[in-house]
């Protein structure tokens, strides 16, 4: 008789909606966004081609970027949902006992030591992801305002900013784009292929191996420990007002992002072929 595997609720299905479209919207990012860094390669010049011409290729990618920027202020509103609701952990912030995992993991892989670290909802691999992508998005966001309305910026900033946002823009895209190929790929999908983000639930097995200190904290009964309706409403009440102005708030900075001024400047033919143009008989 086969034994039943005991499978727990990872990720609901918002949450992976969520995960789905910050997904799509990244890929979309650096497709469009790669080949403009590395204009000169072919492999750049078929992409732009295939597209339809730099200037639709530049509108995916801003398109991209308006979903990504709603994607994370959905994201602040939902955490704020559940850190001041619900009163969840805040288990993705990182703590001294991460670098200490860390170290025992490296120490493991190299053989120096017998045990991997035992760790908890989210591994330090996982912090260090998402901590990056927060960081990442933070960088981009500030750069591609720069580059998306310099006239703007430099009314604050001077000059030099717009050249410099732009190196650190196309910089940060690349350790983006290899992060994502190299660690997350890997460590998510070929090393051990975790199918959470897919279906929303893990195994037992699975939890023991990559989360098992959050399975002890499951059977004890500690974990999704929900308020009485009462203090559940009483919570709603505050937040959800507060979640409204921030809402608008956000919503108002996206689009003074999207409309402060005319921002991509009209590719226009090569000097030499209009020249020639005009002085073709």
């Amino acid at each position: 008789m086969n034994k039943v595997t005991q499978v727990y609720q990872r990720f609901p299905i918002a949450r992976r909606i969520e995960h789905w479209i910050m997904m799509l919207s990244f890929v979309t990012l650096g497709l469009t966004g790669i080949p403009q860094k590395f204009a000169t390669s072919s492999i750049s010049i078929a992409v732009v081609q295939a597209l339809g011409g730099i200037e639709v290729l530049r509108t995916i990618h801003h398109t991209g970027a308006i979903v990504m920027m709603l994607g994370t202020a959905w994201h602040i509103l939902v955490m704020g949902y559940s850190v001041f609701v619900l009163r969840d952990q805040m288990s993705m912030l990182p703590s001294l006992q991460d670098a200490k995992d860390g170290l025992q993991a490296v120490l493991y892989n190299v053989g120096f030591v017998k045990t991997y670290p035992q760790m908890g909802r989210y591994t330090f691999e996982e912090k260090m992801e998402y901590w990056a992508f927060v960081w990442g998005a933070a960088v981009m966001g500030a750069t591609g305002f720069l580059m998306w309305n310099p006239i703007t910026a430099t009314q604050f900033l001077p000059g030099e900013f717009i050249p410099a946002a732009k190196a650190a823009h196309g910089g940060e895209a690349v350790l983006a784009v290899l992060a994502i190929i190299i660690w997350h790929m890997y460590g998510v999908h070929i090393k051990r292929f975790n199918k959470a983000m897919f279906t929303g639930e893990i195994t037992e097995q699975d939890m023991l191996h990559e989360h098992p200190l959050e399975l002890a904290d499951i059977k004890a009964g500690l974990v999704d420990r929900r308020p009485d309706a009462a203090t559940l409403r009483k919570r709603q009440m505050i937040y959800y007002p507060i979640a409204a102005i921030l809402t608008v708030a956000m919503l108002g900075g996206i689009y003074g992002f999207i409309n402060a001024e005319e921002t991509a400047l009209e590719t226009v033919p090569p000097i030499s072929q209009s020249v020639d143009a005009t002085s073709a008989p």
